[in-house]
């Protein structure tokens, strides 16, 4: 009865393929030190590469690609890579034992066997071929791709490998779902309001971007003054001045924007447009925010030129 074993490498990694590999192994062969290859040295994964391949009735490697795995998931990925590395052996196995608790619905009989790499030898030299040849083809990228450090992490999440995606961004062979979840990790927190103000004038943006509104800047400043927020309505460039109260009882924040305000607005709002020349009309708006029934008010056009 001929056993194919089979294994896979590189589901984790943020970018390349995951490998699979299928290995049938004679009655008799002379492999000391075979292993699964996660307990094996770079070294001696090597030196075990060559006489899996001269001492195996059949090997096969075969892929699926980093587009197949964001199409598929990286499980159904996996699942096809090992159905292609046993439909690739010159040699048909009477059945295949696969590493870990997933039937790949291959036509011929399969069984599963958790942590099969370290029991059964087929499957812990599947392990290998499936580990050295990815590895192999990560150096290869590394050629085009320089810049990721590939022949150093393989394409797994390193801080490195984190700190090149900041950089360059990610290549065509980055899994895209796979690097914004890892560099989700690394984007820094939106730093918190320091001050009522500043909560205010943040609750206020969000209300226009809800509202549909383009934040263009926030708390733009120049020598005349200051606008806490810019924003694209339509036709109209709208500066926006927020102003935060606990409420109203002695007086709106619309009532806050007197002609003095209003001035230093309109003198900021003349050199942001001679920096940044717009063909929008621009427009003058308040908003209300009041921090103790939490409602926003908006006073569209609230004064002119």
């Amino acid at each position: 009865m001929l056993i194919a074993g089979i294994d896979e490498a590189g589901r984790g990694p943020l970018a390349g393929p995951v490998c699979a590999a299928a290995v049938i192994l004679p009655r008799e062969y002379g492999l000391p030190g075979l292993n699964d290859s996660k307990a094996l040295t770079e070294k001696r994964r090597e030196a075990l590469f060559p006489e899996i391949q001269m001492q195996a009735v059949a090997y096969a490697a075969a892929m699926a690609t980093a587009q197949e795995i964001q199409s598929l998931n990286i499980r159904e990925a996996t699942k096809l890579a090992m159905r292609r590395a046993a439909e690739a052996l010159t040699v048909a196995p009477d059945e295949l034992w696969i590493d870990g608790n997933m039937l790949i619905l291959a036509s011929i009989p399969e069984q599963c066997f958790v942590k099969g790499d370290q029991l059964y030898p087929c499957i812990s030299a599947a392990s290998v071929i499936a580990k050295v040849t990815r590895d192999r083809y990560m150096l290869e990228l590394h050629q085009r791709y320089p810049q990721y450090g590939f022949d150093k992490h393989k394409g797994y999440g390193t801080k490195a490998h984190a700190r090149a995606l900041l950089e360059h961004g990610p290549c065509p062979e980055h899994r895209a779902q796979f690097v914004q979840t890892f560099l989700s990790k690394y984007s820094p927190a939106p730093p918190k309001p320091s001050n009522t103000g500043e909560q205010g004038e943040q609750k206020a943006a969000e209300f226009l971007k809800e509202a549909g509104f383009r934040i263009v800047e926030t708390n733009f400043r120049c020598r005349c003054g200051e606008i806490d927020v810019i924003a694209e309505d339509g036709t109209f460039l709208v500066f926006a001045e927020v102003k935060t109260r606990k409420n109203d009882r002695f007086s709106t924040g619309a009532e806050a924007v007197g002609h003095t305000k209003q001035t230093k607005l309109l003198k900021t709002a003349r050199y942001y447009l001679l920096k940044h020349p717009t063909p929008l009309q621009p427009r003058f708006d308040v908003l209300e925010v009041y921090t103790e029934s939490g409602e926003t008010n908006h006073i569209v056009n609230a004064f002119t030129e």
